[in-house]
């Protein structure tokens, strides 16, 4: 039997559900919430590839379901307040790896479904950059009405220091500029759209001629 590199998906999925019942066996109530949250945002892309036929690679289900739970056990367990800085300064250079790939398959797929978009890979690389820092930039400012109104909810607050947001935003900045390079890299050996068909099924490609003919 083949190995399917989706287990380790799964593996971290059932680390976050054993985060979020233990984090409620303790009484933490929040950390459960965001819990189960998380559990259920590292499924999206289940439903993507059943209801837009997009086969999300292993990879890039891997990293979402590692960035929650990084992020639910953390809290759940104090990862954070025991090994803080280098705890967090991973679990961002994760996220920030996460959402860079993100951006990355996003450009390859409305570049292969679009005429009106076409992006040279020097293009890629930057946007890339921006794409990451943006929601970098977000989820800072997140933590910082969290922290705002929420704190006393929470077992440490989110926003240690202004030199503790600039750290994180510099890790974001590597985590997009490691993915940058490496796509760009890899579009050397192969063309936008043929990397987009690699995880395209036909049956996307009818829902897409589709709405083209419907809306025409």
């Amino acid at each position: 039997m083949k190995f399917s590199f989706y287990y380790l998906t799964y593996i971290i999925q059932a680390f976050i559900l054993i985060s979020s019942v233990y984090a409620l066996s303790i009484g933490y109530y929040s950390g459960a919430f965001f819990g189960f949250l998380a559990a259920g945002l590292s499924f999206i892309p289940t439903l993507v590839h059943r209801k837009l036929h997009i086969v999300v690679p292993w990879e890039v289900t891997f990293l979402i379901a590692l960035t929650l739970f990084l992020h639910i056990g953390g809290y759940s367990f104090q990862w954070y307040l025991e090994y803080y800085p280098v705890y967090d300064k991973i679990a961002h250079l994760v996220a920030s790896v996460t959402i860079a790939l993100l951006g990355f398959l996003a450009v390859l797929i409305i570049m292969r479904v679009s005429s009106c978009l076409h992006m040279e890979r020097w293009q890629i690389f930057f946007f890339i950059v921006i794409f990451t820092l943006a929601f970098g930039a977000i989820w800072e400012i997140w933590e910082f009405t969290f922290d705002t109104f929420f704190g006393a909810y929470l077992t440490k607050p989110l926003q240690h220091s202004n030199s503790d947001t600039m750290i994180d935003l510099i890790t974001d900045l590597a985590g997009g500029l490691i993915v940058a390079f490496l796509g760009t890299y890899y579009l050397k050996r192969k063309s936008a759209n043929e990397w987009a068909d690699t995880f395209l099924e036909p049956e996307f490609r009818k829902m897409v001629a589709r709405f083209g003919r419907k809306s025409t």
